[in-house]
């Protein structure tokens, strides 16, 4: 019998509305490709490597009644056309063209009635380069039976664009018969999902993960009180267009500011700490911008999936193959109403580790392990957002440390990669954070009435940086 989705997964299946999509996604530029490779070679390299990954060339098909979740069947129509796609910018490519081209594409609902995935083959950026936007949604990316797309698109070091032979055969789809037997087969093996089942089936999936919500990492503990001033302009009713801006800043930079407050003034601070920190500058200058009343005591209430690992695990890398590491959520307080910024770093590691349960995996640990790429920690980050009630914080912040060497897509290497988070009903932003080849780079996702200022945001988050690293400079 085909697979059959999770309660979770169907639940992401479920709670999409025609403003609110389920698909996690990014953005890899590429440099200029040799001239014996062109964007043809590349849009085949990507089709043919969605054979490594048979999920890819699945599609969702529900069973009568609801009787069950929906399961997992093979598409026997599949056309990689309508999956790999090539586009082109006009003239003159600018980044602010390929972010619009983003903000445009992301917010489509993918057809359900094929796999859930896309991927745009972008030419005709200003230096030659190219970019490619992908689309995979949450029901289908956990990290264990399925990955994201990037994962089989990277290599380590350049490559062929020459294509692999197919090796996919679709299996014969279930008859009707079948799926209602195989429901209720499941149904006598686990019967306290078949209440659940129901329930999703009713449409009262959001029911299930508000009470999920309770039991995730004492989350409902820890947003007993909001904080002063959360929220304002980022909680909006979303409507159904987007703005998307990208940052790029030095990944050295945010060493420096560790190096200099661990000496003194923030003794415990990580570097995603430092991360969260010139959040709430960026986001403090941009309230400011506004015009908006900051107090003392204002913040953003974020939920910011880490990785974590159970206690009493040692920190020995993990070897290929091992199981990926857990997400669990974390609301941190982001001090917007603090003036000082290193006193925005104290408040924000104070408010990190006062929820935490577990320790937190390092970076070099989660870039260490093998086949695990940035997209998918990305992705595991927004299933761990979609199961908490949206009412216990304002913004989801997904930080992921990457590899510090270049990476390949065939021939071409990658100059940046940068993340596209999924709104959530009621968030007007969400933030998505990668660190790949000395670079930290942040990709912003916003509702288009609500941020049309997004790029002033996107400005001050370099602004933010460059005040943290004086501050801490001067306080060694």
């Amino acid at each position: 019998m085909p697979e059959r989705l999770s309660a979770l997964d169907a639940s992401f299946l479920y709670l999409e509305e025609r403003s609110v999509v389920m698909h996690i996604g990014s953005v890899m530029v590429l440099e200029r490709p040799p001239d014996d490779v062109d964007a043809g070679d590349l849009a085949r390299l990507i089709g043919a490597r969605v054979a490594y990954i048979p999920r890819y060339r699945q599609r969702v098909r529900t069973v009568p009644g609801h009787l069950g979740n929906p399961v997992w069947v093979d598409d026997e129509r599949f056309d990689l056309d309508l999956h790999v796609r090539r586009t082109a910018l006009p003239r003159p490519g600018t980044r602010d063209q390929l972010t619009e081209l983003v903000a445009r594409v992301q917010p489509r609902r993918l057809d359900r009635s094929r796999p859930l995935w896309e991927v745009y083959l972008v030419e005709g950026l200003e230096d030659g380069g190219l970019a490619i936007i992908t689309k995979t949604h949450q029901a289908m990316v956990d990290g264990r039976s399925a990955v994201d797309l990037g994962q089989v698109l990277w290599d380590d070091a350049p490559g062929s664009a020459a294509t692999p032979a197919p090796t996919f055969r679709p299996a014969p789809e279930p008859t009707l018969v079948e799926l209602v037997t195989g429901a209720v087969v499941d149904a006598v093996r686990r019967p306290p999902q078949v209440l659940e089942t129901l329930r999703t089936g009713l449409g009262d999936a959001r029911a299930g993960l508000r009470r999920a919500a309770g039991a995730a990492s004492g989350l409902a503990r820890a947003a007993s009180t909001a904080p002063a001033g959360s929220g304002g302009p980022l909680e909006v009713e979303v409507g159904e267009q987007r703005r998307y801006a990208v940052v790029d800043t030095a990944l050295e930079d945010y060493r420096r500011v560790r190096r200099a407050v661990r000496e003194g003034a923030v003794p415990g601070a990580e570097l995603h700490d430092v991360v969260l920190a010139v959040l709430a500058g960026a986001l403090r200058s941009w309230m400011l911008s506004r015009g908006l009343p900051l107090g003392p005591a204002s913040a953003v209430r974020a939920l910011v999936p880490l990785s974590v690992a159970a206690e009493g695990e040692d920190d020995a890398p993990r070897p290929a193959g091992a199981v990926p590491p857990q997400v669990e959520g974390h609301l941190v307080d982001l001090p917007v109403g603090e003036p000082d910024p290193v006193v925005r770093l104290q408040q924000v590691v104070f408010s990190a580790r006062r929820g935490e349960q577990r320790r937190r995996v390092g970076a070099r640990e989660l870039a260490g392990i093998a086949g695990f790429a940035p997209p998918t920690l990305h992705s595991l980050g927004v299933r761990v957002a979609g199961q908490v009630a949206h009412r216990l914080f304002t913004l989801v912040v997904t930080d992921v440390p990457g590899p510090q060497h270049p990476l390949y897509v065939g021939p071409v290497r990658m100059t940046g990669s940068y993340p596209v988070i999924p709104l959530l009903a009621g968030h007007a932003l969400a933030v998505g954070v990668n660190s790949y080849d000395g670079a930290v780079t942040f990709g912003l996702n916003a509702d288009r009435d609500a941020l049309p200022d997004l790029a002033v945001l996107a400005e001050c988050v370099p602004e933010a940086l460059a005040a943290l690293l004086d501050a801490a400079d001067g306080r060694r």
